[in-house]
């Protein structure tokens, strides 16, 4: 019997303009899909006009400039519509999503919804069952007492997956798909029992343990920085009153 980190996968990532989900915008991304370990994927790519300046700092990360996308890039709406489509479309397979740090990336994927589409990536999966494998919180779960940072560069040198082009989001969610695989191996006396259902209601409160962990050492170290709990998708912000 095929185990499931063993089967059918799909791996999403973005890129950009910074690390405010409620601010920042895409400016690339890319949704990965493998029938099995070893098999050959197959990658759909976006490359987005965000209709605002890159930052310097983005553009040293994952080097896509303002000129190359003003020339290359499409405008947002119907690219995040197509994002979105094609997330639904892997949950409606029955393939689990692979996120690296998922409430980021899921979550500005709705920001972006919202804003130019006047949706909520919610309303795209409303009738699909999400279930995302996060390679953060497995890791961070399965490894607890591991030091050093978790980074996706980081867990692909623990797990010996190969990275090229770390920051372009297909290599980025090729690698995390393979972590995911290699995890699985790692840790299967663990993962096998588990179904990757069972696994997304699992790391939510795994995640929810880390932010509190994190929360905690964040107040003693006197680091005002604020945790959010919430897994795989934060919640909309209320309304300013």
């Amino acid at each position: 019997m095929t185990l499931w980190y063993d089967g059918p996968l799909a791996a999403f990532d973005t890129e950009t303009t910074g690390v405010d989900v409620e601010g920042d915008r895409i400016v690339s991304a890319a949704v990965v899909v493998q029938d099995m370990t070893g098999g050959r994927p197959r990658v759909t790519r976006w490359l987005i006009n965000p209709g605002v300046p890159v930052p310097a700092g983005a553009t040293e990360v994952h080097g896509l400039t303002d000129d190359h996308l003003q020339r290359n890039g499409r405008w947002p709406a119907p690219v995040v519509e197509e994002i979105a489509r094609a997330l639904a479309e892997q949950c409606a397979a029955g393939r689990p999503l692979v996120v690296m740090n998922a409430p980021f990336d899921l979550t500005i994927l709705d920001r972006e919804l919202r804003r130019h589409r006047a949706s909520s990536l919610g309303r795209y999966l409303e009738h699909v069952p999400l279930c995302v494998l996060d390679p953060r919180v497995l890791d961070k779960h399965l490894d607890r007492y591991r030091k050093g940072r978790r980074t996706l560069t980081d867990l692909c040198t623990q797990y010996e997956v190969v990275l090229d082009e770390a920051h372009d989001a297909a290599a980025d969610a090729t690698a995390a798909l393979e972590v995911v695989r290699a995890l699985g191996h790692r840790f299967a006396s663990r993962m096998e029992r588990l179904s990757p259902p069972e696994l997304h209601t699992l790391q939510a409160v795994w995640h929810a343990a880390q932010a509190r962990g994190l929360q905690a050492w964040f107040a003693r170290s006197g680091t005002p920085e604020a945790v959010d709990p919430a897994w795989p998708l934060r919640p909309e912000l209320p309304a300013a009153a």
